[in-house]
């Protein structure tokens, strides 16, 4: 079915989505004068915290909030029934655009076919670089000058498909990926307003303007773990510190072993004097926790660990945390 637009009718759209950062997309969604939100589909609710209390997603509590329909599933490719109210041949009930942010499901041919213009997915990257699940994060420890938002049709394969809109920011050198994150959800909304103006403006889906992605140009941003922060100061440089550092905070956090305890590492300092110490070795100096790395950054060889958590205490200061610490220390 091809859509027409007509800008005296509002475009029926499901949304799809999970975590806060889909919030400022759906605000922008039901404030359209040009969109009727007819659903809005998230994952079921999950014990959250450590009182392990059931809570809804985000997205799931934004239509409780707003008297959107919701429908919660682990997998929308089997929910025949649901599926089956938006089926052709009446078309009485067939949303014109499904919108995907964050879903973490993959969608089946059959949905993808489902609307009249299409699927769309809006990712946090400018495509065709960083595809997958963790593109904030991986932006920053690749190195990465500018990321933004892509919009792009959706096909079979994970974020391959053709390109409808691009907004690109740059990435400031001590960004971290909690900031970052922000200014992206916040800019995902606003490349939102624009895909929808370009749909409302276009005579017909087949006239928006779509744009191969280059698979030789093509990188990754594999979903991240826990044990992902974990910083090996013999074996990891400078750069690489620093930006795993940024990159991971809030989530999941970088961390070592200090005196066999877990230590949170929110904050490093290049020094660039030259201190007696190895690789991976630990020691007070400077009046705070130093620490020897690999010397593959040039002109730095040492490390303070600036702002720091020890297991069990507050988020301090290297210079009181070891006012708290009478032991020897170890990296351990």
């Amino acid at each position: 079915m091809d859509f027409k637009a007509n800008k005296n009718k509002k475009l029926n759209l499901i949304f799809c989505g999970t975590p806060d950062f889909c919030l400022p997309t759906l605000d922008l969604l039901i404030n359209h004068p040009n969109i009727f939100l007819s659903h809005i589909i998230t994952p079921t609710s999950k014990p959250v915290g450590r009182g392990h209390k059931i809570a809804p997603p985000p997205v799931a509590q934004f239509a409780l909030d707003n008297n959107i329909s919701l429908f919660q599933t682990e997998n929308i490719n089997k929910e025949i029934e649901f599926l089956n109210q938006f089926q052709l041949p009446d078309g009485k009930n067939q949303p014109d655009i499904i919108l995907v942010l964050a879903f973490c499901q993959f969608l089946a041919k059959k949905i993808l076919d489902l609307p009249a213009i299409g699927c769309f997915n809006i990712h946090a990257s400018i495509l065709p670089k960083l595809r997958g699940a963790a593109p904030i994060q991986h932006a920053i420890l690749q190195g990465e000058k500018s990321t933004g938002i892509t919009i792009q049709k959706m096909v079979k394969k994970m974020d391959a498909g053709d390109v409808v809109q691009k907004d690109i920011i740059s990435i400031s050198e001590k960004e971290t990926g909690g900031q970052l994150f922000t200014r992206l959800k916040f800019l995902a909304a606003l490349s939102t307003n624009s895909f929808i103006e370009n749909v409302l403006n276009s005579s017909s889906n087949s006239s928006l303007n779509y744009e191969k992605q280059d698979e030789a140009n093509v990188t990754y941003a594999p979903c991240l773990q826990r044990e992902d922060g974990h910083i090996n100061f013999a074996k990891d440089d400078y750069i690489t510190i620093d930006r795993k550092v940024r990159a991971l905070d809030p989530w999941p956090g970088t961390y070592c072993f200090l005196n066999n305890k877990r230590l949170k590492i929110f904050e490093v300092t290049p020094i660039t004097m030259n201190i007696n110490i190895k690789a991976g070795e630990v020691k007070r100096d400077m009046g705070g926790l130093i620490v020897g790395i690999n010397p593959g950054t040039p002109g730095i060889k040492v490390l303070r660990l600036s702002r720091v958590q020890l297991e069990g205490k507050k988020c301090c200061s290297d210079v009181e945390l070891l006012n708290g610490l009478r032991e020897d220390i170890i990296l351990s």
